[in-house]
């Protein structure tokens, strides 16, 4: 009997199989996937798919509108639009997924210490994600990569540092509540580590909201990226890059308005996909609601 109470409710191979199975009865989290493969896959993929180097300048083809030649058209300096965009893919999914790396290694073991030991060490940790909190994250980001040059790994540094405090603040408030529950409880009382606690009771009950919370830092990294790019911090010309094509599509909107749609097309879509992914994710993960699903299934 004693085996049995300190085993946690969540069970990762089972529940993961069952969230699988969950996902694709989301229609939108299904198209959010299937969109974001395909963003992926061109991105990777790009050097064979793109029909054109996309720094390459032809002046003679300068902004010529979409055609079976140039599916997106050509931007100013003649560079074909749907080359930069795939490889501007690779810049944007690339921070963000260094990003989401570099919050989940700082910001998960931050909350978890904070939340789980409490005290002194809550303080003390707390107060210092305050700190960064106080600032709005573009604001910050914009002053860090002032600070460290104007480059895309520095914009991957700031944008980390920005996220890993929301992400820390999220965990530290799903530790406080996980820990309190009988199976921790009975765990300590069988002598388990602080170490074991963490890891294979609270960690493995907080994937649900670490994997939305991990989701919207994607997001928000791709966004934010091609806003500091907007602004001359992010990626440096002639590489590509969805913010910095436009920016520099601002002075064409009269006469090229494809310059500015292409890029703004691919952030909301590449971001809207990843929002209905992190919704699909949610559900799927969730236990309660497979309860809830299993309720009504037997009512019916």
């Amino acid at each position: 009997m004693a085996g049995t109470t300190q085993a946690p409710p969540f069970q990762f191979r089972g529940s993961f199989l069952l969230a699988a199975r969950q996902f694709p009865r989301n229609r939108a989290a299904t198209l959010g996937a299937v969109f974001l493969l395909l963003i992926c896959l061109g991105a990777i993929f790009a050097p064979l798919i793109a029909p054109y180097d996309p720094i390459q300048i032809k002046l003679a083809m300068k902004l010529k509108p979409p055609s079976l030649e140039h599916l997106m058209g050509t931007d100013h300096f003649g560079r074909d639009i749907f080359s930069r965009m795939l490889y501007g893919g690779r810049t944007s999914l690339s921070v963000g997924l260094l990003v989401v790396g570099f919050a989940f290694a700082l910001g998960v073991p931050l909350g978890l210490a904070s939340g789980y030991f409490g005290g002194s060490v809550d303080n003390l940790l707390m107060r210092l994600v305050d700190a960064f909190l106080t600032f709005p994250p573009l604001l910050l980001a914009v002053a860090l990569v002032g600070l460290l040059g104007p480059d895309i790994q520095n914009v991957m540094i700031a944008l980390g540092l920005v996220q890993a405090p929301i992400l820390a603040r999220m965990v530290r408030g799903s530790t406080l509540a996980v820990r309190e529950e009988v199976y921790v409880t009975a765990a300590r009382a069988l002598g388990a580590t602080p170490t074991r606690i963490v890891l294979s009771h609270l960690l493995r009950n907080m994937i649900s909201p670490i994997v939305v919370q991990l989701t919207v830092v994607f997001s928000a990294a791709v966004v934010a990226e091609a806003s500091l790019s907007f602004l001359g911090f992010g990626t440096q010309p002639p590489n590509p890059s969805w913010g910095r094509d436009m920016s520099e599509a601002r002075r064409f909107l009269n006469d090229a308005p494809w310059m500015f749609l292409s890029p703004t097309l691919m952030i909301a879509l590449c971001v809207l996909s990843i929002n209905f992914m992190g919704d699909g994710l949610r559900d799927a993960l969730d236990p309660r609601s497979w309860r809830a699903r299993r309720r009504v299934a037997g009512e019916d």
